[in-house]
């Protein structure tokens, strides 16, 4: 991590205000469809958004899911959340502090989600976080991020490298299929940004494909 926590939260807090309208690119908002939709929470699952930010991930599954639980490490962040949830009427989100790699919480996990957060974290860490999802027992996992689908480039808009430590497609898949997970679903929206789909129990053969898939 190039920051500490509590850099990131507060960066994070100045800008909560007018993180949404400046969220507007092409390729975030369909990041953000992707993570919805491939997380497809059915209505007796409990969703864990770990990066929660201001909610859009969390908000758009709550109406699909039994309850939905927003992590983040910013309080002006998820004031933000909790407001627009509010707003919304919708009651089964709920909103509060927690880090990739203790997210305080220790009820029932079926679905995990995160959006474009994991990216602030060192490889290192990035696998450490990915060990603390597989220890909820969560049956999937859906990773909408920065990362690299060829060589990194400083100058997209997607990387900024006083802030950011983005991995390969390859180092997360790695990180995911150590930690248990199988792949079933690469898919990627710029060379710097993409959505990674791994599932507990994915049938036999499905690691392998994906894995090929992505070193073609």
């Amino acid at each position: 991590m190039k920051k500490t926590i509590e850099e990131h939260a507060d960066r994070f807090s100045d800008i909560a205000a007018d993180y949404d309208d400046d969220q507007s690119s092409e390729e975030y908002r369909a990041c953000v469809s992707l993570v919805v939709e491939h997380a497809a929470p059915g209505p007796d699952d409990v969703v864990l958004d770990l990066g929660t930010g201001t909610g859009a991930i969390a908000l758009a599954l709550g109406p699909e899911a039994k309850r939905v639980v927003g992590r983040d490490i910013s309080e002006g962040m998820l004031e933000q959340a909790r407001t627009k949830a509010a707003e919304a009427g919708i009651e089964n989100v709920e909103f509060g502090y927690g880090e990739f790699r203790a997210p305080d919480y220790d009820g029932e996990v079926d679905v995990v989600v995160s959006n474009f957060a994991m990216h602030h974290l060192s490889d290192a860490e990035k696998r450490e976080a990915i060990e603390v999802v597989a220890a909820t027992g969560a049956r999937r996992f859906v990773l909408g991020d920065v990362m690299f689908f060829g060589e990194p480039d400083p100058e997209e808009p997607f990387y900024s490298p006083e802030v950011d430590d983005p991995a390969t497609v390859g180092t997360l898949a790695d990180a995911l299929t150590d930690a248990g997970f199988a792949l079933t679903a690469v898919e990627s929206v710029h060379d710097q940004v993409g959505v990674l789909v791994a599932e507990r129990a994915a049938g036999e053969g499905t690691e392998e494909a994906v894995v090929e898939d992505i070193e073609e």
